[in-house]
C-alpha cells in the first residue's frame, strides 16, 4: 500500500536528521555509530572509546561531584574541568584574607593541594543491557505506583548481584521513558583536591555579558587531583592517601583544530526532552520559562546590588548568582530559539504524521490511536497549575529564610512523637546544627528580606488567588498590603534569621523545643506556602505528570516502531554519553556570521571597551604586549576558543573534547545562545558547543600561572 504523502514527509524528516544529533550511550557505539564514526572521520577503533577489558576513553572521563564532567589529564591522577564547575570549592575555599576567586590558586607541590570535603570523582566501570531482566515483569495494566514499586524490587537484585564482594557502586538507569534499562557500574572516590585555578578576570572572563555567548574568550577551567589509599581504591580524605593512578589518561594534542575537522564530546549531559509533544513544548515557550525568567530578573537585581556594594557579600553570593544567572539566560536563549525555528508548529507537524500511521492498521490504533488525545487531555488544564509549581519553585522556595526553615521539618517530626526518640531528636538537632554553620556562612539577610518582600509580591500578582499561600491573604488583612512591615516582623522575630538563636535553639535541643519552632514567624511562612503548593497543586501536579510519563512511554514505543531502521538516541538522565559532530561557525541572524574560532586578540579587544565584565589581569596584559607566548603561539597569538556541531547540554560541562585519535583538544563548557534549544529541539546550523582550546589551557598554566610541574606530568603531543 502507498503511503500518504504526509506520512512519507514525516518519516524522511525523522530519517534525514543530522548525525551531528544525538547523545549516545557508549557500550552500544559498536552496534549504532560505529560505521557512521568512520565515515565522519574517526581514525581510532571504536572499541578503544569504551572497553570493559582494558583501559578505553571511558575510564578518563569523571563525573565530576553531583553536575559537571571532567577529565583525567596524568597518571597522578590530575583532572581537568571547567573554572565554574569549581567555583564553588574554589568560593568555599575563599576568604577576605585569601580571595581564590579573586586572585586564583595555585599549588607549586602537592603538600598544597586543598582537600574539598565532599567532593567526589565518579568512574564508570561497565554498562549493561538489562531490559529483558525487567520488562517481562511489567504490563500495561499497572499503575505507575504498582510499574516503579515492581522495578525498585528487580533492579536492586540486580544491583546486589553486580557489586556483591566490590568496593563499586551500582545503579539501574531507565531509557526512552521506561522502554530501557541499564545497568551502571561505578568507582567513587571521595578524596579529591584543588590543584590550580585562575583568577575569575580569566575564568569567568565575560562573566554574564558573554554567558551562552560567541563570540567566548573565558579561560573557563580548573585542576583538581584525585587521591586514593595506597591499594590505589576510593578512601576517605587522608594525609597517607597517594595520587590515583587511573586505567586511562587523556593524552593532549598541540595540533590544534581547523573548521570541519571531526570531534567528540565524551561526559555525563543531564537533561534534555527530545521527545515532549507540541502541547509541552507550547508550554514550556510560553508558560513556564516566561515565568521563570521573571522571577529570576528580580532575584538577580537584588543579589547584585548588595554584592556590589560588599566585597565579603560577593564571595557569600557568588556561586548562587553565578548558577541562578546561568539557567535564567539559558531559558531566555532557549525561548529565542524554539520561537524562531517554529518548534511548536514542527512538533504539530510530526505528531499529524504519527497519527496518520497509528490509524493505517488496526492494531496500531488500537495501541497508538489515541495517545496524541490523551496528550490534549492531559495539557488542557496544566497551565495554571505550572504556573503555580514554577512560582513556588522559583518564589516561594527562592526565599532562603523559607528554604531554611523547610530542613527542620524532620526535627519537628521527631519532636512530634507520642513518645519522642530523644536520641534520635539529638541527631537530628546535632546535623542541623552543624549544616547552619554553612549556612549562615554564605547568608546575608539585608538579601533574603528583600527578596522576602518581592517575591511575595510577584507571587500575588501571578498566581491565581486559589493556588496562593494563605500568608498573602494575611499580609492583605492584617498588614494593609504592607509587604516590607511584614518582611521586618518575620526578620527581627524569626530564630531562622540568626545564627546565634539557631545555635541557641540547637545546642541543647529537646522535644519540648518544638513549640519554639512552631509559633516561630518565619516556620509559619515556609508552612504557607508549602501546604498551599501541596493542598491545591502539587497532588494534581503528581497526577497529571503520572499520566504524561506513561503516554510518553507509549509514544516513543511508537516512533521506534514506525522508523524500526532508524537509530534512536535517549534522552540525557546525567548517564554517561558520547557526542560528535564538526568544527564549524555559524550564522544566528540576518546579516551575521561568526567563523569558528577566538585569539588572545580578542580578550585585549574586549578589555579595551571599559566593560567590567572584560577586566584582563595585569600579568596577561604584559604577556601579550611581550609576545611571550611560548609554544602555544599560532599565527602571532594564542588559540582560545571554538565551536563544533556536537549535542550537548548541561552536565557536559567540563568534557573531554577529542579529536580523530581520542586526544583531548579542548574542554567543552557551554553552548551558544541561540542554540540552547538543543534541550528540546536540535538544530544543527544554530546549536554549537564551545570549547576552551587546550592550547590556551596550558599557556595559563605554563606562562600566566608559572605552574609548569603541572606540565610535566601530562602527555603533551606537539
Amino acid at each position: 500500500m502507498k503511503k500518504p504523502g504526509f506520512l512519507l514527509l514525516f518519516i524522511c524528516f525523522f530519517n534525514s536528521l543530522h548525525a551531528d544529533e544525538g547523545m549516545w550511550l557508549p557500550f552500544l557505539l559498536q552496534q549504532l555509530n560505529s560505521q557512521e564514526l568512520y565515515i565522519r572521520g574517526l581514525k581510532m577503533p571504536v572499541e578503544e572509546i569504551y572497553s570493559v577489558n582494558k583501559g578505553s576513553l571511558k575510564d578518563a572521563v569523571v563525573l565530576f561531584g553531583g553536575g559537571c564532567t571532567g577529565e583525567i589529564i596524568s597518571k597522578e591522577g590530575l583532572l581537568l574541568t571547567n573554572h565554574h564547575c569549581g567555583y564553588s570549592s574554589i568560593q568555599a575555599q575563599s576568604s577576605v584574607e585569601h580571595n581564590y576567586l579573586r586572585d586564583g590558586f595555585w599549588a607549586m607541590k602537592r603538600s598544597e593541594e586543598l582537600p574539598i570535603p565532599g567532593l567526589t570523582a565518579t568512574f564508570i566501570i561497565s554498562m549493561e543491557d538489562v531490559t529483558t531482566q525487567i520488562a517481562p515483569s511489567l504490563n500495561d495494566s499497572m499503575t505507575e505506583t504498582e510499574r516503579l514499586s515492581k522495578i525498585e524490587q528487580l533492579t536492586g537484585g540486580i544491583v546486589k548481584n553486580a557489586i556483591n564482594g566490590t568496593h563499586y557502586t551500582a545503579q539501574v538507569k531507565s531509557f526512552f521513558e521506561g522502554n530501557m534499562f541499564v545497568l551502571i557500574v561505578s568507582e567513587v572516590f571521595k578524596d579529591v583536591r584543588m590543584v590550580g585555578a585562575p583568577p575569575s578576570s580569566i575564568g569567568n572572563f565575560g562573566d554574564e555579558t558573554d554567558n551562552w555567548m560567541w563570540p567566548r574568550h573565558t579561560g573557563d577551567f580548573s585542576l583538581f587531583r584525585v587521591y586514593a589509599g595506597k591499594d590505589n581504591k576510593p578512601a576517605d580524605y587522608n594525609t597517607e592517601n597517594v595520587p590515583f593512578h587511573p586505567r586511562y589518561s587523556f593524552s593532549i594534542s598541540m595540533a590544534g583544530v581547523k573548521e570541519g575537522d571531526f570531534t567528540m564530546v565524551y561526559g555525563f549531559p543531564g537533561r534534555t526532552q527530545e521527545y515532549l509533544p507540541a502541547d509541552a513544548v507550547d508550554i514550556t515557550l510560553n508558560v513556564s520559562n516566561p515565568n521563570r525568567i521573571a522571577v529570576r530578573d528580580k532575584k538577580i537585581a537584588i543579589m547584585e546590588k548588595y554584592m556590589k556594594a560588599d566585597e565579603k557579600v560577593f564571595i557569600q553570593y557568588a556561586s548562587k548568582i553565578k548558577s541562578m544567572a546561568n539557567a535564567y539566560k539559558k531559558w531566555k536563549g532557549e525561548s529565542l530559539g524554539l520561537q524562531q525555528t517554529g518548534a511548536v508548529q514542527m512538533k504539530r507537524d510530526q505528531e499529524a504524521g504519527f497519527q496518520i500511521w497509528a490509524d493505517a492498521v488496526s492494531e496500531r490504533k488500537a495501541k497508538y490511536g489515541t495517545v496524541l488525545k490523551q496528550y490534549a487531555d492531559i495539557y488542557k488544564d496544566y497551565k495554571n497549575y505550572a504556573t503555580a509549581a514554577d512560582y513556588y519553585a522559583e518564589a516561594g522556595l527562592g526565599i532562603e529564610i523559607v528554604n531554611f526553615a523547610a530542613g527542620f521539618r524532620k526535627l519537628v517530626e521527631l519532636s512530634s512523637a507520642e513518645k519522642p526518640d530523644e536520641k534520635k531528636v539529638s541527631d537530628e538537632a546535632q546535623r542541623l546544627l552543624k549544616g547552619s554553620e554553612n549556612y549562615f556562612k554564605n547568608y546575608y539577610q539585608p538579601i533574603d528580606m528583600e527578596l522576602t518582600i518581592e517575591l511575595l509580591k510577584l507571587y500575588e500578582a501571578k498566581v491565581e488567588p486559589d493556588m496562593q499561600p494563605s500568608i498573602i491573604t494575611e499580609i492583605r488583612e492584617k498588614y494593609k498590603g504592607d509587604y516590607s512591615r511584614y518582611a521586618e516582623k518575620v526578620f527581627n522575630k524569626s530564630v531562622f534569621a540568626s545564627s546565634e538563636k539557631i545555635k541557641s535553639l540547637l545546642e541543647n535541643y529537646n522535644a519540648s523545643k518544638k513549640k519554639n519552632i512552631e509559633k516561630d514567624p518565619a516556620w509559619h511562612l515556609m508552612n504557607s506556602i508549602i501546604d498551599a503548593y501541596g493542598e491545591k497543586a502539587e497532588k494534581v501536579m503528581q497526577q497529571k505528570r503520572a499520566q504524561i510519563t506513561r503516554v510518553n512511554r507509549i509514544y516513543i514505543n511508537g516512533l521506534r516502531e514506525m522508523m524500526e531502521g532508524r537509530k534512536f538516541y535517549p534522552d540525557a538522565n546525567s548517564t554517561l554519553r558520547l557526542a560528535y559532530g564538526n568544527v564549524a561557525g555559524y550564522n544566528p541572524r540576518d546579516g551575521v556570521q561568526y567563523t569558528s574560532s577566538t585569539t588572545l586578540d580578542g580578550i585585549i579587544e574586549k578589555n579595551l571597551t571599559g566593560n567590567e565584565d572584560y577586566e584582563m589581569p595585569e600579568r596577561l596584559q604584559q604577556l601579550y604586549k611581550d609576545h611571550d607566548f611560548g609554544t602555544y603561539a599560532v599565527n602571532g597569538t594564542v588559540p582560545v576558543a571554538f565551536i563544533a556541531t556536537n549535542h550537548t547540554t548541561g552536565g557536559n560541562s567540563g568534557s573531554p573534547v577529542l579529536n580523530d585519535k581520542g586526544q583531548l583538544i579542548g574542554t567543552n563548557f557551554d553552548r551558544v545562545w541561540e542554540g540552547t534549544m538543543s534541550d528540546i529541539m536540535f538544530n544543527r546550523d544554530r546549536c554549537r558547543n564551545i570549547t576552551l582550546d587546550v592550547r590556551y589551557t596550558l599557556f595559563i598554566i605554563d606562562k600566566f600561572a608559572g605552574a609548569s610541574q603541572l606540565l610535566q606530568e601530562m602527555d603533551i603531543i606537539n
